[in-house]
């Protein structure tokens, strides 16, 4: 049986025994078939599907447009075996199996596998793959409100692994990825103060004691631009033992002691995935609401 490899993070790819796939052309289906990939495993209402990827549209048209899309996708899909899309009356499931292989999952699976636990070699290994495998955003280009909320959520992970991997290479003396990682994590997030933090003890630690004041330089305008704060009294500390030639430079705290303004900027982040969480709840009530009306008519 044919295996496929369905690559959602940056561009969709879907791939069919190392060879393009075809059949996945449209952008509707495309839409149905990564929102059950992103949850995969539970059964999920046609009717709330309908709502999702249809909800401009009367109900009848919307279950009209998931009926088609779903028979798309099943005679595409066949490859995957029988039960990779289960299709009942009310529900619609997709079942991850050996012969599929989606990137969200397996990411997912390897942050479920380390979350909580102290990280050695083997845990580190796992999410050393694991963020190999984030190759940009969810779903680049797409502006779903459910694709807007999963991109964030997903971001969030990514970054709390390269969080956990710059720690754990700070620990070890592994500098030159620690720093990798912490730019990383900058250049999604350039207000993350915990991160200057531990950069710039490691830039300090491997004898680059200009790079860590600089580093501290750019903290200070980051956050000003970005948050409109200043920096906390533990990274003004740290700055002064550095600046001071002082061997008890305070190490970063522990990756469950949030920073004030990494809070902040998490809030504000949240508002936004909010207000999209907020447009679809409303746009489901109406759908709901509208279908109970039909019902009460007859």
């Amino acid at each position: 049986m044919s295996t496929l490899k369905f690559q959602l993070f940056g561009k969709l790819n879907v791939v069919k025994d190392s060879g393009a796939f075809a059949g996945l052309e449209g952008r509707k289906e495309q839409e149905l078939l990564c929102y059950l990939m992103v949850h995969p495993g539970r059964p999920h209402a046609r009717e709330t599907l309908a709502s999702l990827l249809w909800g401009e549209t009367s109900t009848e048209k919307s279950r009209k447009y998931l009926r088609q899309a779903l028979w798309h996708l099943h005679s595409a899909l066949k490859a995957a075996g029988p039960q990779f899309l289960s299709v009942e009356h009310d529900w619609v499931q997709l079942n991850l199996n050996g012969h599929c292989w989606v990137d969200v999952a397996e990411f997912e699976q390897a942050f479920a596998g380390t979350k909580g636990k102290q990280l050695d070699g083997t845990s580190v290994d796992l999410l050393k793959n694991a963020v190999k495998l984030y190759k940009g955003d969810l779903l680049d280009g797409w502006y779903h409100d459910w694709c807007l909320f999963e991109r964030e959520r997903l971001q969030n992970i990514y970054l709390t692994m390269l969080d956990k991997l710059m720690s754990y290479s700070m620990e070890h003396q592994e500098y030159e990825a620690g720093l990798s990682y912490g730019d990383t994590i900058l250049s999604y997030d350039r207000a993350s103060e915990r991160t200057y933090r531990q950069l710039m003890m490691m830039k300090y630690s491997s004898g680059d004691r200009t790079g860590a004041l600089r580093l501290y330089d750019r903290c200070v305008t980051a956050l000003r631009e970005e948050l409109a704060v200043k920096p906390e009294r533990q990274t003004t500390a740290l700055y002064e033992h550095i600046r001071d030639g002082s061997d008890n430079a305070e190490t970063p705290a522990p990756l469950n002691d949030s920073s004030l303004t990494e809070i902040l900027g998490r809030l504000k982040r949240l508002q936004l995935i909010l207000g999209a969480v907020q447009k679809r709840v409303q746009r489901d009530i109406a759908a709901v609401e509208l279908v109970s009306k039909q019902l009460s008519k007859k």
